[in-house]
């Protein structure tokens, strides 16, 4: 299946001083590679996004939002389809995410529930001394508090390389190794491995490790049970998923859905 390009809705303005950009995406859908002038930040209420910016490939899962600086180039899209929402601002907000280039930080309960009410109130009068200002200088406070994070799956940009990560994308229970994969590729295994970890900085088992994190938040997020999951994602058991979960998480999918589930409406997931 071929990536197609899609193209933002017309009527959407630059931020003056915010703006918010609520889009479907499908799966295999992407915006092309482009710029412009205004901060943006790259967010998906469910689903994942992949995003290429700032001279790095990652993917970011629904409790991640990326931060875009104005005039870099970047593209984002998605394997199996996302709720975009992307914030474009006038003014950098401060604090760290300001000091550096292209970031990855964790969207807290609040700030995820002021990006969706932010869409709610899109297109409306921006008065920015009554409501639609208090909400502003809320995201930007929010945004100004955040912190970018290492726990980001990186993305390789070679042809075979690709082709794994977009196999084990799509079925994470894929028990193969680097051998294994190897002889699919036409590399010896050794090769495969040394090319992987200069890609990504990840050997193929941590990888693999953290894309099984990624895709679990986005079935729980989807509504699909601990059990379910656990299964999806080639667990021997719920225990064991449970367990590398929590490794990762620092609490269980069950503590992790009822943190965020009060402010972004998810679908009850049964243990």
């Amino acid at each position: 299946m071929q990536w197609k390009a899609i193209t933002a809705p017309p009527d959407v303005l630059p931020p003056a001083p915010m703006t918010m950009r609520v889009q479907s995406i499908g799966a295999r859908d992407y915006f092309a590679a482009h710029t412009h002038e205004w901060n943006q930040v790259v967010y998906a209420v469910s689903g994942v996004l992949m995003v290429t910016a700032g001279g790095h490939s990652f993917a970011i899962s629904p409790n991640q939002a990326a931060w875009i600086p104005s005039g870099t180039v970047h593209s984002v899209g998605s394997f199996l389809g996302a709720e975009y929402r992307s914030l474009w601002l006038a003014d950098h907000p401060g604090g760290t995410l300001s000091e550096g280039g292209v970031a990855v930080f964790g969207v807290s309960a609040l700030l995820k529930a002021l990006l969706v009410e932010a869409a709610e109130i899109q297109g409306q009068e921006a008065d920015e001394c009554g409501y639609f200002g208090r909400l502003y200088r809320l995201v930007l406070d929010q945004l100004c508090r955040a912190t970018p994070i290492s726990l980001v799956l990186a993305w390789p940009t070679s042809g075979p390389l690709l082709t794994l990560c977009e196999t084990l994308y799509n079925q994470p229970a894929d028990p193969r190794g680097p051998d294994d994969w190897g002889r699919e590729l036409g590399m010896s295994g050794r090769t495969l491995a040394r090319k992987f970890f200069a890609e990504t900085g990840l050997t193929l088992r941590d990888w693999r490790r953290r894309l099984k994190l990624f895709r679990a938040i986005e079935l729980l997020e989807s509504g699909l049970d601990v059990t379910g999951t656990a299964l999806e994602l080639g667990y021997g058991s719920t225990s064991s998923f449970i367990f590398a979960f929590r490794s990762e998480m620092k609490c269980s999918p069950m503590a992790y859905m009822r943190a965020r589930a009060p402010y972004g409406g998810a679908a009850p997931v049964k243990g």
